[in-house]
């Protein structure tokens, strides 16, 4: 019962609860249901989750109303939680019987904005896992926290619904998803670069050229390329194939005898690859296709052209240019293009 206008005193463990039993009745309905679920009262650990929320702090629009909702994800009324391209979709649970639904919409970042912040990225980030574990130079975080340049979004472009009744422009509930995404981002920062339109490889592609030259460049043994793919592997997450070796000829198999001995058919038998052995010789197509594409050009290809005709991703793509400029099948004409030496 509420007096004198003012709604009835609910407490924090009465809400928690209100909001558990919500939760174990949507489970059976929404078996995918994801919602944000704080280990303490620590709102974000990790570099991307606090970025985010010291972003949404720092902007006077945003400043005052966006504390009503750390209450709300405290106590676990997030019940769910998803974020998609551009998008963010949620179910809050307020005062009412049934949760509100919050829908939050962030604009992409600008190709023009997203070029700039490639070349501010050339030659400092290392890896995949360096730059989502927040392991890059304090330089490149204020590149990436810059207010009007970098790569968190602004007021002008976020835009928010609830269904709740609250009359207020950012109400509690959304106020609540917002610091919801920042706790997901701990969970998987590669959603912040998914919410914003862009993808992680354009930032690590210099990196990746760096390192597969250099792995390539340290061993010397017979079949090295094996031991870099799967270095490459361990630091990108990504599949490299294995080179084929273009100076030497393809033998021609002897013509078959009319009728083949005991003796013939016992090595047709052993020399007759296996599952594994031929798995290792299909590896080596994307090399080949890539080194034809290149070699055929007149003018040269770069990474985005390759990507285009042959749909390999530019991480896998990057990893096999090196490995070609290596055994002095293709050179560059310029930064990031490629034709035949």
């Amino acid at each position: 019962m509420a007096y004198w206008g003012f709604p009835k005193y609910v407490s924090v463990a009465d809400k928690k609860a209100k909001a558990a039993k919500k939760l174990k009745q949507l489970k059976k309905k929404i078996p995918d249901i994801k919602p944000v679920i704080l280990e303490t009262n620590t709102l974000a650990r990790t570099w991307w989750g606090k970025s985010w929320n010291k972003n949404l702090e720092r902007y006077a629009d945003y400043e005052n109303r966006i504390e009503r909702g750390r209450s709300y994800v405290r106590h676990g009324a997030v019940l769910d939680l998803k974020i998609h391209s551009g998008k963010v979709r949620a179910l809050v649970m307020g005062s009412g019987s049934q949760p509100y639904e919050v829908l939050i919409s962030i604009d992409a970042i600008k190709k023009k904005q997203w070029k700039e912040l490639q070349k501010q990225c050339e030659g400092q980030l290392k890896s995949l896992q360096d730059l989502l574990a927040g392991k890059f130079p304090k330089g490149l975080g204020e590149i990436f926290f810059n207010e009007k340049t970098g790569l968190f979004p602004s007021p002008k472009n976020i835009s928010f619904d609830c269904s709740c009744p609250d009359w207020a422009s950012m109400c509690k509930h959304v106020a609540a998803v917002l610091y919801g995404v920042g706790a997901r981002l701990d969970e998987d920062p590669s959603l912040f670069f998914k919410l914003r339109g862009v993808n992680t490889e354009d930032l690590l592609a210099g990196a990746i050229e760096d390192t597969a030259g250099k792995l390539l460049e340290k061993s010397k043994k017979k079949g090295a390329n094996v031991i870099d793919d799967a270095d490459l592997s361990d630091i990108f997450g990504i599949d490299m194939d294995m080179t084929p070796d273009f100076g030497k000829k393809k033998k021609t198999a002897p013509a078959a005898a009319a009728v083949a001995t005991p003796k013939q058919k016992k090595k047709a038998v052993a020399s007759t690859p296996t599952r594994k052995q031929s798995n290792q010789k299909k590896s080596g197509n994307a090399t080949a296709h890539v080194a034809e594409l290149i070699t055929a050009s007149t003018t040269g290809m770069n990474i985005d052209q390759l990507a285009e005709k042959t749909g390999y991703v530019r991480t896998k793509l990057y990893g096999i240019v090196q490995r070609l400029k290596k055994k002095g099948i293709i050179k560059n004409t310029s930064y990031g293009v490629y034709e035949k030496s």
